[in-house]
């Protein structure tokens, strides 16, 4: 790609975040904002991903305490092993986790079908009827990826916690209550609150570029899976570099 391609492609990125936003902000008075269209993004996003999600947390969740206690336990330091948890999972792993597999299921669906719809120029049809595209197809598909991304960030969490006290209960023989008493011990407000902002980012990182590269494909059907395949790239840098801005914020102003 050249200079000019890359600086036209990025100045078309920045239109089209200015034009998400002023129909974003709209958005009580804004018809072309589709209450469907945000439930379906929602029950794919976040509901259809539940079985995925689940097992990746309850992995992780049993790994972690198992694996740090089976090492801390030998220096008599087993309590750090709920600081791990919190750390390790709710403040990093939940998020980004969460994230890759929105991004490979939902990222590259919007991208797609947004794309397709470009080619057979109904996205041109919409328009004709005088109805916002961008509203109408991409600010209710963001509206429907941030809420998703949000709650199944919360479920992976909680997921997680069951995990590690199911691997501790079987293990270790920990009760519940005080395996909670040890974990809550640990975790902070600070924590959820980054847990939370992470997932509202990233939420908006992947349905943005998705939507924005789905929407800039031209009238060839060669370019929807090249186009994919910058929205997943895009995506998943951007959010590690979010993740690593938002936890250096979170640790200065702590």
């Amino acid at each position: 790609m050249t200079t000019d391609c890359k600086k036209k492609s990025g100045s078309g990125f920045f239109l089209f975040l200015a034009a998400t936003i002023s129909e974003a902000l709209h958005l009580r008075s804004n018809r072309h904002v589709s209450s469907m269209v945000i439930l379906r993004q929602i029950l794919f996003t976040g509901y259809e991903a539940l079985p995925l999600i689940s097992f990746l947390a309850l992995a992780i969740g049993g790994l972690i305490i198992l694996q740090g206690t089976n090492l801390l336990s030998n220096f008599g330091q087993g309590i750090w092993v709920h600081i791990i948890l919190v750390t390790v999972v709710v403040n990093e792993l939940s998020g980004i986790l969460t994230a890759l597999v929105v991004v490979a299921r939902s990222g590259t669906a919007i991208s797609t079908e947004l794309g397709n719809m470009k080619v057979r120029r109904e996205i041109d049809l919409i328009e004709s009827f005088g109805i916002s595209p961008i509203g109408y197809l991409v600010v209710s598909r963001i509206i429907g990826v941030v809420v998703a991304m949000v709650v199944l960030v919360v479920y992976f969490n909680v997921i997680a916690v069951i995990g590690g006290w199911l691997f501790s209960r079987i293990f270790n023989h920990l009760e519940f209550r005080a395996f909670m008493n040890d974990f809550l011990s640990v975790l902070q407000l600070s924590h959820v609150v980054s847990s939370i902002v992470k997932s509202t980012v990233f939420g908006l990182i992947i349905s943005c570029f998705s939507a924005f590269h789905g929407i800039s494909v031209g009238h060839a059907s060669t370019e929807v899976p090249q186009r994919t395949i910058k929205a997943v790239v895009s995506s998943i840098f951007a959010i590690i570099v979010s993740d690593m801005v938002i936890t250096w914020l979170f640790w200065v102003f702590r």
